[in-house]
């Protein structure tokens, strides 16, 4: 017996694109139905319950810019988006956490924002929305000013055990600003 063989559970039910049986098979992200005469053919679909992708609530009144059928909010592996119910004819997603803006000019290119973001580990960091043109990055909140030392247009905000400290953003300065 092949090891796919162990890994597939006939469902009782005609695949909608060449009419052989659905499987239930287990892949990466858990199982799903999938047509038994892969790879001719590649259909596949979610199973019903599965967390990934799934309908969360339609946003009635709410279409699709690039094919106009409904909007509805979704659940995935990365959390909460809102996606096209023509999925997947359709893959249109809109982020729903937009970055915040902190309406600080990048100082390496003078250009872009300083936006926030989120590593792929969970920690928050700062870079220019500019990005991949600019690749201005700090690991801390940074703040509008100037440093009276150096003259760098940056500060940033650091928690410490004493509380939270202004410093110059300049990896050659750093000094300590005096509060306002």
């Amino acid at each position: 017996m092949t090891k796919s063989a162990l890994f597939t559970v006939p469902k009782n039910e005609p695949c909608p694109q060449c009419g052989a049986e659905l499987v239930i098979r287990s892949g990466k992200n858990g199982p799903f139905l999938g047509c038994s005469h892969y790879p001719e053919c590649d259909y596949v679909r979610p199973l019903k319950g599965q967390s990934d992708g799934h309908i969360v609530k339609v946003l009635e009144g709410q279409r699709c810019p690039e094919c106009d059928a409904t909007l509805v909010l979704r659940q995935g592996r990365f959390g909460m988006f809102i996606g096209c119910s023509n999925y997947p004819g359709c893959e249109h997603t809109e982020v729903i956490d937009k970055p915040d803006e902190t309406a600080i000019t990048c100082p390496q290119c003078q250009q872009g924002q300083l936006v926030q973001r989120r590593s792929r580990y969970g920690k928050t960091f700062w870079s220019c929305d500019r990005y991949p043109d600019c690749q201005f990055v700090i690991n801390f909140k940074p703040v509008a000013g100037v440093c009276p030392e150096c003259h760098y247009p940056l500060l940033i905000e650091k928690k410490t055990a004493q509380g939270i400290k202004r410093l110059c953003a300049s990896k050659q300065c750093g000094k300590p600003i005096a509060a306002e």
